[in-house]
């Protein structure tokens, strides 16, 4: 069975101070960024095709600078272009607005050149070579059908910088399965607590088991047309929001709520590393070093 790997790199990444700059940052040893080691850990695990969802200007880039190694590998690559134009039949633009649509819509740009079982991850995240297997093994499972999707759920211990602010997807998780996933901004770790302050001043601690979502599915084609419905709907309820965003939590949590579909979550066995904020580069090329010194991956991945 086909599979293939959607790399989301089209993001401002306003935190970081960039217009996609974290996305190409080089943080291994030979130069790699981080999408290399996710496409690298995907071809391990089966994966057979990767497509790139980014801004239309950035393809020569990319071509040139990042993807054209990957050509001996064997997997194919492909490109779907995140804009602003592209909407569901019936809508149009709103004039002023500047800002993309989120990660839901930046998944939906590959619904033309998608039709297979496929997972879906951020470009500047580094999920760890286990998950990629974990979800392959799932979306190739015949027992699962076209509406059982599947998650990686990180232990929020393991999915918050030393520093900085982040956002993370709650999950609520009952036998496996999500019930419930909140988008929660202002997370930070002091020491071994990691909380967000309260209205009153004060601050609530997340238990050591609370499960988060990294931005990382496993989906079957159908839910392109799930997500073309819900994104009407998020443009009817949000015409006057010029900065509202259709993220892929939320949307999915809609479909679970309604009873479309059903999320697996497979408990995460690494530890995430990622770029969020411009001091996190150094700690991430001090992580990858470290699994390059261990052996988990060679000097040059391609």
């Amino acid at each position: 069975m086909t599979t293939t790997l959607v790399i989301l790199a089209a993001g401002m990444g306003k935190r970081y101070g960039s217009d996609g700059q974290k996305q190409v940052e080089k943080i291994g040893i030979s130069g790699e960024i981080i999408a290399d080691f996710s496409v690298y850990d995907a071809i391990a695990a089966g994966f057979s095709k990767a497509v790139f969802v980014i801004k239309g200007e950035m393809q020569s880039y990319f071509e040139e600078n990042i993807t054209a190694k990957y050509a001996k590998s064997g997997i194919e690559v492909a490109f779907a272009h995140q804009s602003l134009d592209d909407l569901p039949p019936g809508y149009s633009r709103p004039e002023n607005r500047e800002k993309p649509w989120g990660t839901a819509h930046a998944l939906w740009a590959c619904r033309d050149i998608v039709k297979e079982p496929f997972m879906v991850i951020n470009a500047d995240d580094f999920y760890g070579a286990s998950t990629y297997r974990d979800i392959h093994d799932f979306l190739i499972n015949p027992k699962y059908g076209n509406y059982n999707f599947v998650m990686p759920g990180y232990l929020i211990a393991n999915a918050v910088p030393n520093s900085g602010v982040v956002t993370r997807g709650i999950c609520s998780v009952e036998n496996g399965m999500l019930i419930d996933i909140n988008e929660t901004d202002g997370i930070r770790r002091e020491g071994d607590e990691i909380f967000i302050q309260t209205e009153g001043g004060g601050r609530y601690v997340f238990p050591q088991n609370t499960l988060v979502s990294m931005n990382a599915f496993g989906f079957k084609p159908g839910i392109f047309r799930e997500f073309e419905r819900e994104f009407g709907v998020f443009l009817d309820e949000n015409a006057e929001d010029l900065k509202a965003e259709f993220f892929q939590p939320t949307a999915v949590q809609t479909l679970i709520k309604k009873g479309v579909c059903t999320m697996n979550v497979i408990p995460a066995k690494d530890r995430w590393f990622g770029i969020t904020n411009p001091e996190d580069k150094e700690k991430v090329k001090r992580a990858v070093a470290e699994m390059v010194g261990h052996g988990k991956y060679p000097e040059r991945l391609f």
